[in-house]
């Protein structure tokens, strides 16, 4: 009996945080069907929050998101593991693990309660491809072919720009492409009113291998609106990556549609960094899908590549396969599932629009290099 009132009289802030984090919850699932609250929720609440947590952080210049990561987990460590020690070595033994339980329940829905508030919103608002009105609908495989082979002859072009070392990898100075981050949407932004935020730099991952385990080379942290960056796998994506994780920072919540903007802001900005990386990834994405339905004019379209591309290509895969672990395979199916849980359908690969965007596009570019080879 005395155990029970001793829960009730410890519980109560637990239990009321984890009661008003449950009914945040229901709520953004109830209300994912109305559009136009959402699209209201995005511009006036959610967007203004990140605007104003992402000027804060700039202020330091390490990843307040690492920092609020690395302090949880040390945190959920040593709770678990002093809880755990406790119920073994003291009494009341029910008491602590009912209370133990509930601490875990409370975390667990604020922190997702949290993250519907300041990301999930986004997802059921309007995406990139409404507001911006550009077509992102099907493409022609003919269309496809022309703006793969036009991304291959910009990569070839790039690939002979950009700095490399003794092996000949691309070799770009991590901190001066962070350096330069805040530039990187100044014109897109101009042209795409939606993608309008204050110019702020990206920041690198100071545990940047512990990132790699997860297969993450970048990730946006909603509770700090900081755009984050892995600084250790090879640089020839580094810089698209940085504009990939900018354009999270500025409202586009879907993967497909940030590398899309990706690709655009980076080769609006001009800086040759910027611009091979940018194609690398556009080539990539295009490539892929060619290879599911042509395989042929894929092959003809890869043994174009220049041995700068193939060896930028040879040295990532060298480096990603060294993280290929159980742990990066467990943690690729929570967070694809987790992807699921807010309608994103193809979850980790969900990056169909980025080619159906690319190719509209860029359609007419890749017709005139076609039609004029020797004056592009």
């Amino acid at each position: 009996m005395e155990e029970k009132k001793s829960i009730i009289k410890t519980a109560p802030k637990r239990l009321i945080l984890t009661l008003i984090s449950a009914v945040v919850i229901v709520a953004h699932l109830l209300t994912r069907k109305y559009h136009d609250l959402n699209v209201f929720l995005s511009n006036r609440f959610v967007r203004p929050v990140h605007r104003f947590l992402s000027v804060a952080c700039s202020y330091v210049k390490f990843s307040v998101a690492e920092v609020v990561v690395g302090v949880f987990a040390a945190w959920v460590i040593w709770y678990l593991t002093s809880q755990i020690v406790l119920l073994i070595r003291k009494e009341q033994k029910i008491r602590r693990l009912v209370l133990l339980l509930i601490t875990v329940l409370c975390v667990c829905l604020t922190i997702y309660a949290m993250f519907c508030v300041l990301w999930g919103i986004y997802y059921y608002g309007d995406d990139f491809a409404t507001q911006s009105g550009l077509d992102d609908g099907p493409v022609d495989i003919v269309e496809l072919r022309a703006v793969t082979v036009y991304f291959a002859s910009l990569v070839n072009e790039y690939a002979t720009q950009v700095p490399r070392d003794e092996n000949g990898v691309c070799s770009f100075d991590r901190e001066a492409v962070l350096a330069r981050s805040d530039e990187v949407y100044a014109i897109v932004e101009k042209m795409y009113p939606c993608l309008e935020a204050p110019d702020i730099r990206a920041k690198g991952v100071h545990f940047s291998k512990i990132v790699s385990y997860i297969d993450f080379t970048g990730f946006f942290f909603p509770f700090t609106a900081e755009a984050n960056v892995n600084t250790d796998f090879p640089t020839s994506l580094f810089p698209s990556t940085v504009a990939h994780e900018l354009a999270h920072q500025r409202g586009v919540a879907k993967e497909q549609e940030a590398n899309f903007c990706a690709v655009l802001s980076s080769l609006e900005y001009g800086d040759p960094e910027y611009c091979y990386s940018a194609c690398l990834l556009a080539y990539i994405h295009l490539s892929n899908a060619l290879y599911k339905v042509d395989r042929k004019t894929y092959s003809a379209i890869y043994s174009s590549l220049c041995d700068e591309v193939l060896t930028d290509f040879r040295a990532n895969r060298e480096y990603w396969d060294r993280f290929d672990t159980k742990v990066r395979k467990v943690y690729n199916t929570v967070y694809e599932n987790f992807l699921y849980s807010f309608d994103q359908s193809d979850g980790l690969r969900s990056y169909g629009k980025c080619v159906d965007l690319l190719v509209h596009y860029y359609i007419d570019d890749a017709r005139e290099r076609l039609a004029n080879p020797k004056q592009a």
